[in-house]
């Protein structure tokens, strides 16, 4: 069990950071400049293949991602432009127009078939399945991986899917799928937002262990599974939520302050 005045100290910190004012300074902000469904979840895949390293450089890097794109990520990709892109132009640290290439040249493949993604998860069983992102990476990268004649892409989705975190995919369909109409966007119906899992990162995971959530020191798969299952602890229909208090937790203070230093060191 969750000791109390953590449980507090997350409710609170989620409801401090889950508002309007947030969206500003996060990747969020780029898929809900769309309206059609099929920009807003295209969008939020590319950019959270990019969320990793400084805020500042992930916001630059997915501004000129979409720009790119002619932001219409849609179109540009159901007309193939993604083929004119010099392959060797980077787009984020590690993540080059290859990649983007790689990305969409796949999930055109899908959108030939299905309406949307969110379809396409419903097609799969992602909403029944117990760990719908697993499920989800692995049904998508089996077809960009055909459509790409068998190259895989670990910067786009990764292979490892037995231990690998998924922190991009599921930070992906916590906007996609939560629906309080406050930060997260909630056009997805395919996935119930109690299945969705913590999107977990050194942040998240180095806050989860400072605060007794966590004791594994690897931010693996398993990790993602007893952190999440804490979170449902806090709040069982919307576990995803508690990411926004992972990421407003001021460790040390607030540790200090809700649990008095004599018992910390008990």
């Amino acid at each position: 069990m969750i000791d109390p005045r953590i449980a507090s100290l997350l409710k609170s910190e989620a409801e401090r950071i889950n508002r309007p004012e947030f969206i500003g300074e996060d990747p969020v902000q780029f898929p809900r400049r769309f309206s059609s469904l099929q920009d807003i979840e295209i969008t939020a895949l590319l950019v959270a293949s990019i969320s990793w390293g400084k805020r500042t450089m992930i916001l630059r890097d997915a501004e000129r991602m979409l720009g790119l794109m002619d932001y219409q990520p849609y179109r540009f990709m159901m007309e193939r432009g993604y083929e004119a892109l010099d392959p060797a132009l980077n787009v984020h640290r590690t993540f080059f127009a290859r990649h983007l290439q790689w990305y969409l040249r796949g999930l055109r493949e899908i959108y030939r078939k299905h309406e949307s993604l969110d379809s396409f998860a419903a097609s799969i069983g992602a909403g029944s399945n117990e760990a719908p992102a697993w499920t989800l990476v692995e049904n998508m990268e089996r077809i960009i991986r055909d459509i790409n004649s068998g190259k895989t892409c670990a910067q786009c989705l990764p292979t490892n899917l037995r231990t690998t975190a998924l922190k991009r995919v599921n930070m992906a369909l916590r906007w996609l799928v939560r629906d309080d109409g406050i930060v997260d966007i909630g056009v997805w119906e395919s996935i119930p937002k109690k299945k969705l899992f913590i999107p977990l990162d050194v942040h998240a995971g180095n806050t989860a262990r400072a605060l007794g959530l966590l004791d594994r020191k690897a931010n693996d798969r398993r990790s993602v599974e007893i952190l999440t299952e804490k979170m449902r602890e806090v709040c069982p229909d919307d576990p995803a939520l508690m990411d926004f208090a992972l990421f407003g937790v001021s460790v040390k203070g607030e540790l200090d302050r809700i649990i008095p230093r004599n018992q910390n060191d008990k």
